[in-house]
């Protein structure tokens, strides 16, 4: 897994199965940085190819941590497989999900940014 940060965005890109053990990974990442106001976190997930359950605990827990803290949490590149699961879970109404790292909206990162 890959973590970057820069000017207030910081990227998580996991990869492979978002399973129990990759769940978990992510958490542990999320829980290593500590979430400062207006910061935005993006999960880039373009290179996950699965996600159960144990992958949504993850999301929603990086979410509720994010939002506590005033930053703001966006999933992008999502595959097919996952986009189903949130959308069949109605998750995908909670998140903010945007196509790829570049349609974050200008707003969004302005904010983040200045």
């Amino acid at each position: 897994m890959t973590l970057t940060s820069e000017h207030q965005v910081i990227l998580f890109k996991p990869q492979g199965r978002i399973d129990l053990h990759g769940g978990m990974a992510l958490s542990e990442k999320m829980a290593e940085v500590l979430p400062q106001q207006d910061q935005l976190w993006v999960i880039d997930l373009a290179e996950v190819d699965f996600m159960d359950s144990s992958g949504l605990v993850s999301l929603v827990q990086g979410l509720k941590a994010a939002r506590q803290s005033g930053c703001r949490l966006v999933l992008c590149n999502m595959q097919d497989p996952v986009r189903l699961l949130l959308e069949l879970t109605q998750l995908d109404s909670v998140f903010e999900i945007v196509n790829t790292y570049e349609d974050i909206p200008e707003s969004l990162t302005k904010a983040v940014c200045c």
